[in-house]
C-alpha cells in the first residue's frame, strides 16, 4: 500500500492586501467565494477520478484568509475531500485564520468537520509594526482569537510572527515573542521579512523610505529568537519553526521530507509520483477552468529538491531514505559538492543524517548552489 499524501487547499480571499504580501490573494472579491467553492469542489472530484481514492494524512487550508469563507463553504470543501479521498482518522487538518476574522460559528463548523489545528497570522505585538505591515488586527484581537479557539476545543494553535522588520531591534522583537509565549501556543512560526518585488513595502524600500536591519543584525535577531524560544520550551525543528514537543506541523514536515501532496485551488501546486502540477494563479483564470501546468521532474531535479527541503529541518536528510529512493547515496549524487561543504563546515553528518551546521543555516543558499543540477 502506498504511503498517504498531503493535501493543500488554497482559499485566496482577503479583507485587505498586506504590504509585504505577494501571495496569490485577492481583497474585495468576497462575492466570488461561492463560485470559487463550486469550482474548487469540482476540481477535487475530477482530480480524484484520475488519482484514485488516495489516503490522506494531512490537510492544510491556506490563503489568503480561509477564515473569511462562510462556514458552510468550508464545510462543503472538507466534506468533498472526505467524499473523494480517504482522510485518515488521525489526520492533521489545519486552517489558517487572521485575528479579528474568527467567530464561534466558524470554529464550531471547523471542529465538527475534523479540523484540529489553527494557524493565526499574529505577526507582531506592536501596533506600529502591524500598521507598517498592513495588518488590520490588533494584538488584543490575537489574544481574543486564541481564547475563542480554546473555548471551541482547539489546543493545537500556531502563531505566525515576523522578524527583521524595518527599524526592529532585539528588545522590540523580544517583546513580541514574550507576548506570544504568554498565550501558550503549541507552535510558533518566526519568519524574517523578505521584500518581494511589486509589494508596497518593496516600493517604499526602493525609494529609500524604509531601512531594513543589515545582514548581521538580521542574523542576530534570528539566533536570539532561537535561544529564547528553546529556553521557553519551544525547540526549533525547522529553520523558522518552533514548537512544544509533539506539536510539529505534520503537513509541513511531509513537504520538507519530500512526500507526495496534492494542491487544490488557484496557484496551488502538488507533487505526485514524480510529476509537478500547478494551477493558474489568476482568480478569473481558475474560475474559467484554465488547465494547470504539469511537468515530469528529472531524477536530478528530484534529488536536489529532496536535499534542499530536508536541509531546512534540524533533522536533516535521511541518507538511507535518499539511497532507497534514488539507488545511490548522497556522496555518489554529489561527489564534489558534498565533501566541499562537509570540509568547509556548512554541513555535518550525524547518525545517518546530513545536516546543516549553525553556520550552514546562515549560508544555506550559498551552499545549495553547488548541488543544483547541471
Amino acid at each position: 500500500m502506498s504511503r498517504p499524501v498531503g493535501v493543500y487547499v488554497h482559499l485566496p480571499f482577503c479583507a485587505s492586501k498586506c504590504a509585504y504580501c505577494d501571495f496569490p490573494s485577492y481583497a474585495g472579491q468576497e462575492r466570488l467565494r461561492e463560485a470559487y467553492t463550486q469550482t474548487l469542489c469540482a476540481e477535487i472530484a475530477e482530480r480524484a477520478a484520475r488519482t484514485g481514492p488516495l489516503r490522506v494524512d494531512t490537510v492544510f487550508l491556506g490563503g489568503g484568509t480561509p477564515s473569511l469563507m462562510a462556514p458552510g463553504q468550508l464545510a462543503r470543501i472538507l466534506e468533498t475531500l472526505r467524499a473523494h479521498y480517504e482522510v485518515l482518522p488521525d489526520a492533521e487538518i489545519t486552517c489558517e485564520a487572521n485575528p479579528g476574522t474568527l467567530e464561534r460559528a466558524l470554529l464550531d463548523t471547523l471542529a465538527a468537520r475534523g479540523v484540529n489545528r489553527l494557524s493565526l497570522g499574529a505577526q507582531s505585538a506592536h501596533e506600529d509594526e502591524l500598521r507598517l505591515l498592513g495588518r488590520i488586527h490588533t494584538w488584543e484581537q490575537v489574544a481574543q482569537s486564541v481564547s475563542l479557539a480554546r473555548a471551541a476545543g482547539f489546543d493545537n494553535i500556531n502563531l505566525d510572527l515576523m522578524s527583521a522588520l524595518p527599524g526592529q531591534d532585539w528588545p522590540g522583537l523580544r517583546a513580541s515573542l514574550q507576548a506570544a509565549l504568554s498565550l501558550k501556543p503549541a507552535h510558533l512560526s518566526c519568519y524574517s521579512l523578505i521584500l518581494e518585488e511589486g509589494t508596497p513595502l518593496y516600493e517604499r524600500h526602493a525609494r529609500g523610505l524604509l531601512r531594513l536591519p543589515d545582514e548581521d543584525t538580521e542574523r542576530q535577531l534570528y539566533w536570539n529568537t532561537v535561544l529564547l524560544l528553546e529556553a521557553a520550551g519551544y525547540p526549533r525543528y525547522e529553520i523558522s519553526n518552533h514548537c512544544r514537543p509533539g506539536y510539529e506541523c505534520r503537513h509541513n514536515l511531509n513537504c520538507w521530507n519530500y512526500h507526495d501532496y496534492l494542491g487544490f485551488g488557484l496557484s496551488a501546486a502538488g507533487l505526485l509520483r514524480g510529476r509537478r502540477r500547478k494551477n493558474p494563479a489568476g482568480l478569473r483564470a481558475y474560475l474559467d477552468r484554465e488547465p494547470p501546468f504539469e511537468e515530469a521532474l528529472s531524477a536530478a531535479d528530484e534529488r536536489f529538491e529532496m536535499l534542499m527541503l530536508a536541509l531546512r529541518t534540524c533533522r536533516g536528510l535521511d541518507e538511507a531514505a535518499f539511497a532507497s529512493r534514488f539507488g545511490l547515496s548522497p556522496q555518489e549524487a554529489w561527489p564534489q559538492a558534498l565533501p566541499k561543504h562537509l570540509d568547509g563546515g556548512l554541513l555535518k553528518r550525524e547518525g545517518g543524517f546530513l545536516r546543516l551546521t549553525d553556520r550552514g543555516f546562515d549560508l544555506m543558499d550559498r551552499a545549495l548552489v553547488d548541488f543544483l543540477p547541471d
